[in-house]
């Protein structure tokens, strides 16, 4: 069995060229802060009825537009453990029942910043020789199909499919590195949790992906805590696409495997902001455990941040469907996310210490490399919201800023209601 370390990257040819697409820019409409009222933030879920257990993942149609034949995993050692999860099943997509139309030809790891290791050798020149990521991945080995290559650049000169898995700091700068380098019909999908923030309002990673390099990018966000998916644990998620079911359905079977089920929702917006904001309920969490409140405070806790989750994402985006919060990247990821993700564990130890230790102090000791994503998110709501004047309609997320900030202790987490931002 091969498993993938998180510094990757995919790359998709084609073997027959696709019918034109138009790639629309349009990335979901954007609602203006000012055009929304404090009264269309709704207080609880409406009831819905009861959803149909979801189908088993479709199979791709041999005539599918897209022909695999390389694939390409942007990333860098800030999430490798996520790698594990997703490059595991793309590199045992060529196990699966696949179109005779697709061939699986070769996978580049590219690494955004080359690391080197205690010896003076390259890690991607250990991997190369070795088919082993001896620093993240030791004992385990790669695909023989496996190549690394730290030249972003030259990693997606061939491609016609890009994976995005990487900390949301660094899409800009990649972006602008690849903007002109993706040439041709190119599809993207982007596992990457967070947003830009701008004067404008808040910018989607997938929205990025798309402006900068004129190609459609979909989504996979999901309950997923690699290490569990690395020893094939059941797990599911789910993919949002905007334009092509086809293409979501691609995407479907190159992730799916016998324990990792992907379903497809129509809807790009809703499944990334799921994916972005539970990160904040976990750091909310974290807290509570931290400070010992016990289940009761923190089963609350995580109600209302999935809440302010729905109700945050529909001001954003009226788009959003409320279905949406009931798949995998929904409810699902909020709990597991607030019961065993860095976020958590990282917060609750910030709780146990008063709030006297820094984020940044431990995540260098406790994540050894890999970014803590939910302090930086909860930097970007509380922007959002203080920019569109919603600060007093979002109280959950505006006190994880301020506790993280240190303006307000660990305490304040379920006082929360009583601080002003």
């Amino acid at each position: 069995m091969a498993a993938y370390s998180i510094e990757e990257g995919i790359t998709v040819t084609t073997r027959t060229p696709p019918s034109p697409r138009n790639v629309s820019s349009q990335t979901g409409s954007y609602l203006p802060c000012e055009s929304v009222p404090h009264s269309s933030l709704s207080s609880s879920f409406p009831l819905l009825p009861l959803l149909p257990p979801p189908s088993s993942p479709p199979l791709v149609s041999p005539l599918s537009p897209l022909c695999l034949q390389a694939l390409t995993v942007i990333s860098n050692p800030g999430l490798r453990s996520w790698a594990v999860a997703t490059g595991e099943a793309l590199l045992l997509s060529s196990s699966l029942p696949m179109p005779s139309s697709f061939l699986l030809s070769m996978f580049v790891i590219s690494q955004v910043f080359e690391e080197l290791l205690p010896n003076g050798e390259k890690l991607t020149d250990v991997i190369n020789k070795t088919n082993e990521n001896v620093k993240y991945l030791p004992g385990i080995k790669l695909g023989r199909n496996v190549v690394a290559d730290p030249d972003l650049e030259n990693a997606v000169k061939e491609a016609n499919m890009l994976v995005f898995v990487t900390p949301h700091q660094f899409m800009g700068g990649i972006c602008k590195k690849l903007k002109g380098k993706v040439t041709g019909e190119v599809e993207a999908i982007s596992l990457v949790k967070g947003m830009e923030v701008k004067k404008e309002g808040p910018c989607m990673i997938s929205s990025l992906i798309s402006k900068e390099l004129g190609i459609n990018s979909c989504v996979l966000m999901g309950a997923n805590i690699a290490n569990e998916i690395a020893v094939e644990k059941f797990s599911e998620a789910t993919v949002g696409y905007r334009e092509s079911r086809e293409i979501a359905d691609t995407w479907v079977q190159l992730f799916s495997t016998p324990y990792f089920m992907v379903t497809p929702v129509h809807d790009v917006e809703g499944v990334e902001l799921c994916g972005t904001l539970k990160n904040v309920v976990a750091i909310a969490a974290g807290f509570v455990d931290g400070l010992e409140m016990g289940n009761n405070t923190k089963a609350a806790i995580m109600r209302i941040g999935l809440r302010e989750m729905r109700a945050l994402s529909k001001l954003l985006f009226p788009s959003v469907k409320d279905s949406t919060f009931f798949e995998s990247c929904g409810v699902a990821d909020v709990i597991t996310t607030c019961l065993g993700g860095r976020n958590r564990r990282v917060a609750e130890t910030f709780a146990q210490s008063g709030g006297k230790r820094s984020f940044d102090e431990l995540e260098a000791e406790m994540l050894q490399g890999q970014k803590l994503q939910g302090v930086s998110t909860a930097r970007e709501v509380y922007e959002v919201l203080n920019h569109c004047g919603w600060l007093e309609m979002f109280p959950l997320f505006s006190t994880v800023h301020q506790i993280c900030t240190g303006r307000l202790k660990p305490e304040a987490i379920v006082h929360y209601r009583d601080h002003k931002a």
